[in-house]
């Protein structure tokens, strides 16, 4: 692709060295599909907490496209050097065994991502305006360039949304895809009208689940903008270090990030706290966008039957009905939120592998991958909680 004499595209190793307002015009320019995780705040407390840059494998090199003699920001993009494959939910260790077997290195690669963090979303950000499409591109051909001059790997977008996926598909990037789990909302004006759109047996079980999540005494509150206190904060990461240690033995984020993700979002946080005599014993966090509810955290210190269901996909549920948003995205996996009206959902990723032999092997991997993925959604779906007839055309 040719680029315009009067663009130029740097890469800055600070997101602080980037005006957020700038950024955030690129990244989020209608609240109505505000996207918390591609804000400037949200990328910028992951810098400043130390999650990511020094020596956590994750070297922070964004992009950042400026046209014309004002240096006008026409597109960016969040862009890391990663040294390893942790925190990215699109596992991708099989190829990097495989080419280094070969006698390959395969690390360090070129991320554009949002780190730990497994949200679909624009990554390509561009200003909007005719040429938008175009300027994402240019970032692309970029980053691309950033791959051979610093003899990287590859590079790959990682839950990048279909339009970017199809747009690098016909420019020769490698296309993967996979699923999540997302409630969407069909305009209910209750939890109880969306209980109503379930197959009865399906009803009954939600029932049932919630009337045992609410036992034992236990008080759940919901927490949002000044209600969260740095109290909040400590229970809420106590909870995120016993669920981290337990399923990947070191979590990725710290305590300070979650003071700095308060302090600069807070309005856009939501913990749902569980208590149990006045003392927090579980809660989940979930981030609050335009037309989103996204569940990210959840943890518990005791153990109580259904709690889990409750505090991440029922009070996201009610909550998102409550504000009218479109629908909940409750992080990656879990095939056991179908039951509770979680549907199947394509996410997208995108791959740049520089060794031509590499490529053709992974190439042929995906196009299997991807039947798999389509064949497994689509039957998925046949197990969906509606009910049969108009309510479930519904959602």
């Amino acid at each position: 692709m040719s680029r315009p004499c009067d663009a130029r595209v740097e890469v800055t190793p600070r997101i602080g060295d980037i005006a957020p307002q700038a950024w955030d015009a690129c990244a989020n320019p209608d609240p109505a599909t505000y996207n918390p995780f591609l804000a400037h705040a949200f990328l910028k407390a992951l810098e400043d907490a130390g999650t990511v840059g020094g020596r956590s494998g994750w070297l922070p090199q964004h992009l950042a496209l400026k046209i014309g003699g004002e240096a006008t920001l026409a597109a960016c993009a969040p862009c890391y050097v990663k040294s390893h494959s942790q925190g990215e939910y699109v596992f991708d260790r099989g190829w990097a065994e495989a080419y280094e077997r070969a006698g390959g290195s395969y690390y360090p690669k070129l991320q554009i991502a949002v780190p730990f963090t497994p949200v679909p979303g624009r990554r390509l950000l561009a200003r909007p305006g005719p040429d938008a499409d175009a300027n994402a591109m240019l970032l692309a051909t970029a980053a691309v360039e950033l791959v051979g001059r610093n003899d990287l790997s590859g590079l790959h977008l990682t839950f990048l949304t279909q339009a970017e996926w199809l747009r690098l598909g016909d420019k020769g990037f490698l296309k993967r895809t996979d699923q999540q789990f997302h409630w969407h909302n069909a305009g209910y004006a209750t939890f109880d009208e969306f209980l109503a759109s379930l197959a009865s047996r399906k009803r009954k079980a939600v029932r049932k689940e919630r009337e045992q999540a609410c036992g034992s005494g236990l008080e759940i509150t919901r927490l949002a903008g000044a209600d969260i206190t740095e109290a909040s904060w400590d229970a809420l990461f106590t909870f995120y270090m016993q669920t981290g240690s337990r399923k990947w033995g070191r979590p990725y984020l710290n305590r300070k990030f979650f003071s700095l993700l308060g302090q600069a979002m807070g309005e856009r946080c939501l913990i749902v706290m569980v208590k149990r005599a006045s003392r927090p014993i579980a809660g989940a966090l979930h981030l609050i966008g335009g037309d989103c509810l996204y569940g990210r955290y959840w943890g518990a210190i005791e153990h109580h039957p259904c709690l889990h269901f409750e505090a991440c996909y029922y009070q996201a549920i009610e909550f998102a009905i409550e504000r009218k948003l479109a629908r909940v995205e409750a992080g990656a996996q879990g095939e056991h939120k179908l039951a509770r009206g979680y549907l199947p959902t394509s996410t997208y990723s995108a791959h740049f592998i520089a060794d031509p032999g590499l490529r053709r092997a992974i190439a042929d991997y995906l196009k299997r991958e991807r039947a798999y993925v389509d064949a497994a959604g689509k039957e998925l779906a046949e197990y969906a909680p509606f009910r049969k007839g108009p309510l479930s055309n519904r959602t």
